[in-house]
Formats: C-alpha cells, sequence, structure tokens
C-alpha cells in the first residue's frame, strides 16, 4: 500500500525515512512517498489519489486548510481545528484527521510540564497554529497569537476560549513577558535558515522557545534563544508524535516513537 506526504514543497522531509522505518519495523510492506503538490492541482492529485490504490495520506504546508473541501468527511480531531494533516483511506471514503494537536502539545508538556499558568505567545495562524492555539487556549493564562496579518490572528483569536488575543507581527514586544513562545510558522525552514520570525532583543531567560520547523534541527530562532539563556525545542519530536497518531490511523498498529525519531534524525544530520 502507498502512502503519501503532500505538500508544496516537500523535497526537505523526513517523513518517507520516519515512516518507512516503522513500516520496516513492524512489517509491514507499505511505502511512504513524497508527492509534491503545487496549490492550483491540489484537486487533481486528491482525484488522482482517489483512483489509485492507497492506504492515506499526511497533509502538510501550505495545503492543511484547502484540502479540506476534497474529504469526504471529516473526523472530530480536524472539524474542530478547522485543519487536515492526516488523510484515511477507508473503503474509497477520504476521511480527514488532525494529528498535530496531539503531536505539538505532547512534545510540549514533555518538556515544559504542567501549562496552566503559563503566558503563551504563539506566532502564526495557519493550520498548525490553529491546532495548537485550540489546545492552548484553554488550558493557559493568557495566549497571545501574532501574525503577519493581524485580522487573520484576530479572527482565529476570537474563536478561542479564554484569555485569548490576536496580533500582528510588530507587536512582538509581548514575546518578553512571555513563558512560552511558539513559532508555528515556517519562517527559517530550510533553505531559509538565517531567517527568524523574533528580533532577539524580546527573548530572555527563563522562558521556553519551541520552535516547530524541524529542519534545519537548530533554527536560527533557536540559536537567538540559547544565546539570550533561554530554553529550546525543536519540531522533529512533534512531527515523530503526530506521526505516530498518523500510522495508527492508517495501520491500527503503534510504531516505537523513537525508532521514528532516530530514521529521521540520521536523514536531517546527513543533510547537514
Amino acid at each position: 500500500m502507498n502512502y503519501y506526504l503532500l505538500g508544496y514543497p516537500v523535497g526537505h522531509s523526513v517523513s518517507p525515512a520516519m515512516h518507512n522505518a516503522a513500516f520496516k519495523e513492524l512489517g509491514l510492506p507499505h511505502i511512504y512517498s513524497l508527492l509534491e503538490t503545487e496549490p492550483e492541482k491540489l484537486g487533481e492529485t486528491v482525484q488522482r489519489l482517489r483512483e489509485n490504490k492507497f492506504g492515506g495520506a499526511n497533509v502538510t504546508t501550505p495545503h492543511k486548510i484547502e484540502i479540506i473541501k476534497h474529504m469526504d468527511t471529516l473526523a472530530p480531531s480536524a472539524k474542530r481545528i478547522g485543519a487536515v494533516n492526516t488523510i484515511e483511506n477507508r473503503g474509497g471514503q477520504l476521511i480527514g484527521h488532525n494529528t498535530d494537536v496531539i503531536g505539538g502539545i505532547k512534545a510540549l508538556t514533555l518538556k515544559y510540564g504542567e501549562l496552566t499558568e503559563s503566558r503563551v505567545v504563539l506566532l502564526g495562524a495557519g493550520g498548525a497554529a490553529r491546532a495548537l492555539a485550540q489546545e492552548l487556549a484553554p488550558k493557559v493564562s493568557e495566549l497571545v497569537i501574532l501574525n503577519r496579518s493581524p485580522d487573520k490572528a484576530d479572527k482565529l483569536a476570537r474563536i478561542l476560549p479564554g484569555n485569548t488575543v490576536g496580533a500582528g507581527l510588530g507587536e512582538q514586544q509581548v514575546v518578553k513577558t512571555a513563558d512560552i513562545v511558539i513559532n508555528a510558522t515556517s519562517v527559517g525552514m530550510t533553505p531559509n535558515t538565517s531567517e527568524s520570525p523574533i528580533d532577539a532583543q524580546y527573548l530572555r531567560q527563563g522562558q521556553l522557545v519551541y520552535d516547530i520547523v524541524y529542519n534545519p534541527i537548530k533554527t536560527k530562532l533557536m540559536q537567538d534563544a540559547e544565546k539570550a539563556g533561554a530554553e529550546t525545542l525543536g519540531g522533529l519530536w512533534m512531527l515523530v508524535y503526530q506521526g505516530v497518531e498518523s500510522f495508527k490511523i492508517w495501520t491500527d498498529q503503534e510504531p516505537t516513537a523513537e525508532t521514528m525519531y532516530n530514521a529521521a534524525l540520521r536523514v536531517l544530520e546527513d543533510w547537514h
């Protein structure tokens, strides 16, 4: 059975190495590969997949919201978040799921601990940011969403519970008072590794800076944070934990997270 990653671009993804290692570990005769899909070709790509034998797919930037219109139905996780990162093919019916939330929050809580009293600044308002915001808003003491488009950040904040506000990236001085800073944008991703979404002057000791970008392993934002004395968390464990959940949806089997992490890490280290 074939499984895919739909996105644009996807050349720097480690998902094939990660999932193929898990298939091998469990003795499953499946293959996971990249399916680079330009935005204007998303509909025809999904239709082509329907006509061929495929088990499922992951969905990444920039398709996580747009893919919804091409699904037959949405699982509760995708309905709640308004974004899809996993497609299940159940007897020809395409079901959209979202495992970003489980992956992202699991990685964060294992590193930081209890989130209840924390003040969080979240960068981005796209699919991954929406997923994390939905889970964080009712848990944390304050959530500030910053986005290039202030209107998008405000629109997202308005549908969320708790002490949640949205603003433009120009308001990033709020980062100074945050306990946790999360980059849920693609800024700093390979090949644009010299970029950071936050001015380094706003980072400080005592913060946790969590960048969901995993390639490079240590982004410019993480490097700046470490220089400022902050703790850092990269995006690879989030990728692994959401991948474990996708894998379970497709196969009803649970792979070893460490197997997937090590396979992904080997590829990243080879690239750098």
